[in-house]
């Protein structure tokens, strides 16, 4: 699955941001690689347990005119994420040392919550920010998303571009403010959704990355969804996105280091398990 990598209920009024964020993104995941298996090798040993070969009253192990008994070691697996299995961190790219894991507790959940973790020169993932409350598309997840699905993309996507109707809040992510990030109406519990797309980060499904969240290419086609963003919570589920609290996100927005190659992990808890 790349890394960017959602219906029938619609918003009451909205620009064309709207429809850019609340449509829908998907992929799957195929199998992790299998880790490599050592073959331990076997020597002859005499009687007293020396190595054939070697002369009475050597020391156990002792170089002799016989071979010495040696045990290839398995390499150590690498460290993984924090509740993800090895199926889903197969893709997380090597270069990687930034990523925030998104999880609802079931796959029909719209409530869900978030953890920034950074990987360190050992190898191991350790929270940064978070935990974060945040909300997903109103029928939960799918790992194979349509446009209109009302469901988020399940995987791992990398995060790269960001903009909003709101200046910069200190991004190094490339940051397009631009008026058409502006949003009118009401959401599904006929909460207000203006002021939603202040600040947005794109999640790279099913769009050209290195350009601003608004661009319109869908490179998988019209009916696999796309402007599946991180924005501004509005108090309710989303069509497709990842809705995070204003301060949050702005804190977030701050955070993300393209150097640290960014990823979003996304899905309900069994699934990132696998």
């Amino acid at each position: 699955m790349p890394v960017h990598k959602g219906a029938p209920a619609l918003l009451s009024a909205g620009t064309l941001c709207a429809a850019l964020l609340l449509g829908g993104c998907a992929n799957s995941a195929p199998p992790a690689p299998a880790a490599p298996a050592g073959t331990p090798a076997a020597a002859a040993t005499t009687g007293d347990s020396r190595p054939a070969g070697t002369p009475p009253g050597a020391a156990r192990g002792a170089a002799g005119p016989g071979p010495v008994s040696s045990i290839a070691s398995e390499p150590a697996p690498a460290p993984r994420l924090p509740g993800v299995g090895p199926a889903t961190q197969a893709f997380v790219p090597d270069g990687t040392t930034q990523a925030l894991v998104v999880t609802g507790a079931t796959a029909d959940d719209n409530f869900s919550s978030a953890i920034l973790y950074e990987k360190g020169p050992g190898g191991h993932w350790t929270p940064s920010a978070g935990p974060w409350p945040t909300r997903n598309a109103l029928r939960g997840w799918t790992a194979d998303h349509t446009a209109g699905d009302l469901r988020t993309p399940i995987g791992v996507f990398r995060l790269g571009d960001a903009g909003g109707r709101l200046p910069d809040p200190g991004s190094r992510l490339p940051y397009d403010q631009d008026d058409e990030f502006a949003i009118s109406g009401t959401g599904f519990h006929g909460e207000p959704l203006e002021g939603s797309f202040d600040h947005v980060v794109a999640i790279d499904y099913n769009r050209v990355p290195g350009r601003t969240p608004l661009d319109r290419e869908r490179p998988l086609g019209a009916e696999k969804g796309g402007g599946v963003w991180i924005h501004v919570d509005h108090g309710g589920p989303t069509q497709a996105c990842i809705a995070l609290e204003r301060e949050p996100l702005r804190e977030l927005i701050r955070a993300l280091d393209p150097a640290r190659e960014p990823v979003i992990v996304m899905g309900p808890t069994p699934e990132l398990a696998r």
